[in-house]
């Protein structure tokens, strides 16, 4: 490397801090050397450390979208076991494209424990993180908890409009803890905020006419209901745990 190249990585180091550029610092030295190599362009050097660059904005943007939906662990959609599931791999595909996110349409994952709903509802908020969507994961007790602490700190219509704001919002175990009123009510109010305009993902170990045991006041549940089932995607994964057929193939291996 000649002094003037010294030079060269010098004032390129000092302006692309300057600029915000952190993968054309990096990447630059090693591009110019590949473009020497195989006798690139000035023009074609330039679109390979702007693509760099771009590219690396685009992994740091997923990234935070990854982060920011608080995703409880990695589960991903080409993960999921479909031949040992209750769920068409076409109806897994179809939704991994996102075209309902872009119609508003809620999904509703419905089954037993072990039966893989909150795989899927991660895989399905990893899939919009992707795709460049805004999203969210929490449970449903989760939720509930924290409108209730906005709530009583005056600054619920804030957090309403926040949740309101996100391509896709993942509520999970709805079914495990009863709601009480306070608690329906103020859920009910995420579902209207995003109603018709944004969509929510709800995975729940009860068919629809057993979410009166989740919330009691009966015209509040069928308005819970109607919101999430209108034009909705219902999909059933079954009755058959995942993890219980693990063990009992696993038992059945060391006898």
């Amino acid at each position: 490397m000649t002094n003037s190249d010294d030079a060269a990585l010098a004032g390129i180091g000092a302006a692309t801090k300057e600029l915000h550029l952190p993968a054309v610092r990096q990447e630059a030295p090693r591009l110019a050397e590949m473009a020497t190599r195989t006798r690139t362009s000035h023009l074609g050097y330039l679109a390979e450390v702007l693509s760099a660059e771009v590219d690396d904005r685009a992994e740091r943007r997923r990234e935070r979208r990854l982060k920011e939906a608080r995703f409880p662990r990695t589960k991903r959609l080409g993960d999921f076991d479909v031949s040992a599931s209750a769920v068409p791999p076409a109806t897994i595909a179809a939704l991994a494209k996102g075209d309902y996110l872009d119609k508003g349409e809620p999904v509703c994952l419905l089954g037993d424990s072990g039966t893989g709903k909150t795989h899927l509802l991660i895989g399905l908020g990893m899939a919009a993180c992707d795709q460049g969507r805004a999203v969210r994961y929490a449970t449903c007790a989760q939720l509930v908890n924290e409108l209730a602490e906005a709530a009583d700190e005056r600054r619920l219509s804030r957090l309403v409009a926040r949740y309101g704001r996100v391509d896709l919002l993942c509520i999970d175990e709805l079914g495990y803890v009863q709601l009480d009123t306070r608690g329906a009510e103020l859920f009910f109010q995420i579902l209207t905020e995003r109603e018709e305009r944004s969509s929510v993902a709800i995975a729940s170990n009860l068919p629809f006419s057993e979410w009166g045991q989740v919330v009691t006041d009966a015209r509040l549940v069928a308005a819970i209901v109607d919101r999430l089932t209108f034009r909705a995607h219902i999909i059933e994964t079954g009755t058959e745990s995942f993890r219980l057929r693990a063990t009992r193939t696993a038992r059945a291996r060391t006898r």
